[in-house]
């Protein structure tokens, strides 16, 4: 049982690997990173489509690797 979680938990956490970098990019260029990006501050836009899906997935999948955490916990105290 323990070495089937640990095995589920290292391909969540690939999983979740690939799940960041298939997320596009927010910032729109070098400026906005030397200046902070103040002038994006009330042009903040709820994500949509791939964006939101991606999102979604990489919340699911981090909550997925948590909980096998304390479950791989739980095994090895008892």
């Amino acid at each position: 049982m323990y070495s089937t979680l640990v095995t589920a938990m290292i391909i969540v956490g690939v999983l979740i690997i690939i799940a960041v970098l298939m997320q596009p990019s927010k910032q729109q260029d070098a400026l906005s990173a030397l200046s902070g990006g103040g002038g994006d501050l009330f042009a903040t836009q709820k994500a949509r489509g791939f964006e939101a899906v991606m999102q979604r997935v990489t919340a699911i999948l981090g909550a997925i690797w948590f909980i096998l955490g304390l479950a791989l916990v739980y095994l090895s105290a008892h």
